[in-house]
């Protein structure tokens, strides 16, 4: 050990912060740094000035950890980062814990579960009250099997609030291991909705699944199917497809064709990104569009690439990307619908019948830019689906309601002007059924259903006896026919609000210059365009059993996608 040091005098303020420990060196007595001495201060005042000049000197008193702030952290992580309980007794986890404050204690893991199961039951305590208030709502419904084949039902609820605010929960993500008959989902649903007080107000049930779900639309994948039909019934394009599919294949498996093809790309374009191909998903038309698109927008690069590789896959020739540009061209308005159906945070329901005429509309002003027979033939079989799905669309009482009660579209928003009036006239007899409602007493049994029973069946017997009141109630019905026929006028007669305007807004401002169209407009305006709800929840879950390596219990499930949809 070296001797003490010579005491001498020392004239530099920076000795105030160091101490000298032996003859070579030196200790900061800020934070304890053991520097070389030379007989000068240099090193002693770079050292200063870099970490401790201007800055506060006295030592820093850590404050007491929030032990209820930490416990919200903890389940959050948990509920955000999938993680299990049992991290918490993790050895790291708690050291590092230890190093921010060594007084706090961390929760077992059967703590930190009975405290996320809590916030999950108050989390739906506090749905419930929301969903309780509303006056309908239009339920989301999908079957989902994971990749260990445990079958999940999911179920999501959608609705209008009192400040006309557009709503979504999910009701529940249930383990069913049950077949999946119609009579068993039948109950397990019937079952989630009394559970939750809904029985009475749902209005619509809205699913990809087949009649034993008791759907009313099916409309995202209507026009998926409409796009898989016209794409399926295209030869050339089907072989083209299949081409495609083989060559992204081929540069996915291939480390070495992967970097050749990144390589081509930074030689052609060095200041433009680095664009990866796309494989096409059996069940999703718009993966196909994607996958042609990119197909085509890296044409030449993928095209010197192949030249440059030991590989029989032969690049697309130039007839095949003329084709792949015409469908590209034609397919490109129903990716634009798709994407916009797929909305769940917005009013969607009511814009499938304008959305649908639209694209009727669009293939047939964009007819004259296509020349070849086979993107001819594809748009001419899309146009023809199109025309058959608004025909029994705008039949659908729902849907076409919808579509008049969105200040967006009204009847202008048909593709048949004739089914327009239709529905104005089914509307105005809603209206008038409403209005009849508001008039009888709530304790009436007849409150709740149209009073249609009198029109059909003549009076038996006591006709001069009851005379006055049957005239009565026919002048009250004439009259709701005409406050209702004068409502909905005056209403259709307003100009349309902006289509990017939000049509729930409108209805927020006007809802007492038209009650008993706002009544409907609540009603029917919360139906969603697709199932879409429950197929993100399905990705969540997904996303949620691979972090977990597919070791998570279906209760546990249900927590977690509840927490993250609800919360």
């Amino acid at each position: 050990m070296d001797a003490p040091a010579t005491t001498k005098k020392r004239t530099s303020p920076v000795w105030d912060h160091f101490e000298q420990i032996s003859p070579k060196k030196v200790k900061c007595k800020l934070c304890s740094k053991e520097l070389g001495y030379q007989d000068n201060t240099s090193s002693m005042l770079r050292h200063y000035r870099a970490l401790h000049e201007n800055k506060e000197t006295t030592p820093i008193v850590p404050r007491p950890v929030d032990k209820n702030a930490v416990e919200e952290a903890l389940i959050n992580m948990v509920i955000e980062d999938c993680q299990p309980f049992s991290f918490v007794e993790d050895t790291g986890f708690r050291k590092l814990i230890q190093a921010f404050d060594p007084t706090y204690v961390l929760p077992t893991r059967q703590t930190l579960k009975a405290m996320v199961e809590e916030r999950y039951q108050q989390a739906k305590e506090k749905a419930k009250e929301l969903v309780a208030r509303s006056s309908a709502v239009s339920i989301t419904a999908d079957l989902w099997t994971s990749i260990n084949t445990d079958a999940y039902l999911a179920v999501t609820c959608h609705f209008i609030d009192e400040q006309t605010s557009l709503h979504s929960a999910v009701l529940g993500v249930l383990h069913f291991p049950d077949r999946h008959t119609a009579e068993n989902m039948a109950a397990v649903k019937s079952a989630l909705m009394a559970q939750w007080g809904i029985a009475t107000k749902v209005t619509c049930l809205v699913t990809d699944g087949a009649a034993n779900m008791a759907a009313c639309a099916r409309h995202l994948h209507t026009l998926n199917l409409i796009v898989k039909k016209a794409l399926a019934e295209n030869t050339e394009l089907s072989e083209i497809r299949l081409q495609c599919r083989s060559i992204v294949g081929y540069f996915k498996s291939s480390t070495t064709a992967k970097t050749r093809l990144t390589q081509v790309q930074e030689q052609m374009k060095p200041t433009e990104p680095v664009l990866k191909l796309i494989q096409e998903v059996e069940t999703r038309w718009n993966s196909t569009f994607h996958m042609l698109q990119r197909m085509y927008n890296l044409r030449e690069a993928v095209g010197a690439a192949l030249a440059g590789l030991d590989t029989d896959i032969t690049p697309l020739t130039s007839q095949e990307l003329r084709l792949i540009s015409e469908s590209l061209q034609v397919l490109s308005p129903f990716n634009d619908a798709t994407v916009e159906l797929s909305e769940e945070r917005r009013v969607s329901g009511s814009k499938v019948i304008p959305l649908l005429a639209m694209l009727h509309h669009t293939l047939e002003d964009d007819m004259g830019a296509i020349q070849m027979e086979q993107s001819k033939a594809m748009a001419e079989c899309l146009k023809k689906q199109l025309r058959d799905k608004l025909c029994k669309l705008q039949a659908m009482s729902i849907m076409s309601l919808a579509t008049l009660l969105d200040p967006r579209y009204k009847k202008i928003g048909f593709f048949s002007p004739h089914k327009a009036k239709e529905s104005e006239r089914r509307l105005t007899a809603e209206c008038a059924t409403v209005i009849r409602q508001r008039a009888s007493s709530p304790s009436s049994s007849s409150s709740t259903q149209p009073d249609t029973s009198e029109a059909s069946q003549p009076v038996a017997q006591g006709d001069k006896l009851w005379r006055r009141l049957d005239h009565t109630v026919m002048q009250r019905r004439t009259q709701s026919d005409a406050d209702a026929t004068v409502e909905v006028h005056t209403y259709l007669g307003e100009p349309n609000i902006s289509r990017v305007s939000n049509p729930l807004d409108y209805w927020e401002v006007h809802k007492h210059l038209y009650p008993n169209l706002y009544k409907l407009a609540i009603t029917f305006l919360c139906t969603p365009a697709s199932s879409v709800p429950c197929e993100r929840i399905f990705s969540k879950a997904g996303e949620l059993l691979c972090k977990r390596r597919n070791r998570l219990k279906p209760k546990t499930l249900e927590m977690l996608i509840f927490l993250n949809k609800n919360e």
